[in-house]
């Protein structure tokens, strides 16, 4: 068979997602909600790819179209099926049938709603298997295990029963190995396994939990990996969906501060799914990370800056209150400072945009100077337009650029102007009217003023 990056062989993951979500109070399906920018379905797809699935099959609920649509935007090779009735996991993985029956290899069952899974849970999951295992359960220490299933194991540590709580005696609630409800099934025998899984049970249901016992039916054993508590938490309110994104803020941070990048205060960071950052790059308080950031070595962001579908060359300085919209890419040593908003544009190397400006729809050239209150006026209510300023020009203060429009290398344009025509390389332009001074012009202001004032009243 088919080897993929993992040395596992055809390995098909169905994730499921047909959950409603009412307690989320949401119109929006439940797995689309985000933790650091993607959404948990992305999350679940993100890791069933780093795992080494070779199929992916989306199980979701009629009309979710938006869904749908998530699954094929992160992976084109998605399959989406739809579980028209809802009686159970087990059923809700059926939903996939066709695609099981076309499979020959190990399945692995994920939740949509459950996005902090780790990749190195998931492979020994499939190591497992490759050891012999018919059934592979993810597991948990609960510091509380009040409603979880137990997971009852044999003296060689093989698992025995999963026995949810309100079936399970007094002695084994006491059991702390609780089920987060993954499981693999090994090749070839998911839907064999699955086929056989029955409903007598007070609700009715076809529980993916029976599994276990079908498999030991046969004389197969099953077994279980340990997960951490944090790992395998699921997602069905907007209060847990704030806690798993501090746990995973919490990660990521660690991860990038390990990396060798310092945070001055880091529960003040947020960072995203997809955040990268270099070495020696520093990070000041209150600091937010959009998707698609990159972050090259010694770098300087300082505190209360924004950055979203941004590059930021080497040996920047950011900040602070600075605000790096999409499409903004910065040269090495550029320095973006305080209330400066950069939007669409490339700011050249060594450039600088200091104060109070925005800069969109831009390039500015390598060692440029962008004075305080500069704006580039690049919308005209229809159409953006572009605004060029070459290599080592001077944008006066308070000056509006007029797009379309290009300030040529080494030009200066003077303060409070408004350029709308192109400026020469080289060039000063100036628009600003002439300045009048009326001697003694106040004091005669005044009276009048104090004049027709006591006259009205």
């Amino acid at each position: 068979m088919e080897q993929n990056v993992n040395g596992h062989s055809d390995l098909m993951v169905v994730i499921l997602a047909a959950g409603q979500g009412t307690r989320m109070r949401s119109k929006l399906p439940k797995v689309l909600h985000k933790v650091a920018g993607l959404s948990m379905l992305g999350h679940a797809m993100a890791v069933a790819d780093a795992c080494g699935s070779t199929k992916l099959v989306i199980v979701t609920s009629p009309g979710q179209n938006d869904v749908r649509a998530e699954a094929q935007k992160r992976n084109v090779d998605a399959t989406v099926v739809i579980q028209h009735d809802q009686f159970g996991t087990a059923h809700a993985v059926l939903a996939a049938r066709n695609a099981l029956e076309q499979h020959s290899g190990p399945v692995l069952i994920l939740y949509g709603d459950t996005p902090l899974v780790r990749r190195e849970t998931l492979i020994e999951v499939i190591g497992k298997l490759k050891e012999g295992d018919q059934v592979v359960v993810v597991g948990f220490e609960a510091a509380d295990p009040t409603g979880y299933g137990r997971l009852l194991l044999g003296p060689d540590e093989k698992l025995l029963e999963i026995v949810e709580h309100a079936d399970a005696s007094d002695e084994q609630r006491t059991v702390t190995l609780c089920n987060s409800g993954i499981v693999a099934l090994g090749a070839g025998k998911a839907l064999s396994i699955l086929e056989r899984i029955g409903n007598d049970n007070a609700k009715g249901e076809f529980y993916l939990t029976d599994s276990v016992a079908v498999a030991r039916s046969d004389g197969a054993t099953a077994s279980v990996v340990r997960a951490e508590a944090d790992d395998v938490l699921g997602v069905n309110s907007r209060v847990q969906l704030a806690e798993v994104e501090e746990i995973y803020q919490r990660r990521q941070r660690e991860t990038v501060m390990v990396s060798g990048v310092t945070m001055i205060a880091p529960r003040t960071v947020t960072l995203s799914h997809d955040t990268q950052i270099a070495q020696d790059v520093v990070i000041e308080p209150n600091v937010f990370f959009g998707p698609g950031v990159c972050v090259e070595e010694n770098v300087h962001i300082r505190a209360f800056s924004h950055l979203e579908q941004t590059h930021v060359g080497a040996g920047a300085t950011i900040g602070p209150y600075a605000r790096l919209r999409p499409g903004t890419r910065l040269g090495a040593g550029t320095r973006i400072g305080n209330f400066v908003e950069i939007k669409a544009a490339d700011i050249a190397e060594g450039a600088k945009v200091n104060h109070l400006s925005y800069v969109g729809d831009a390039t500015v050239g390598a060692n440029a100077n962008i004075g305080a209150g500069t704006i580039t006026c690049n919308y005209d209510g229809f159409s953006k337009h572009t605004t060029e300023i070459g290599t080592g020009a001077f944008i006066g203060s308070n000056s509006a650029l007029v797009a379309p429009v290009k300030v040529g290398d080494g030009a200066y344009v003077g303060s409070g102007s408004v350029i709308t025509r192109n400026v020469a390389a080289g060039a000063l332009a100036v628009t600003r009217a002439q300045q009048i001074e009326k001697p003694g012009w106040v004091e005669k202001f005044r009276t009048l003023m104090k004049r027709r004032k006591e006259k009205a009243s």
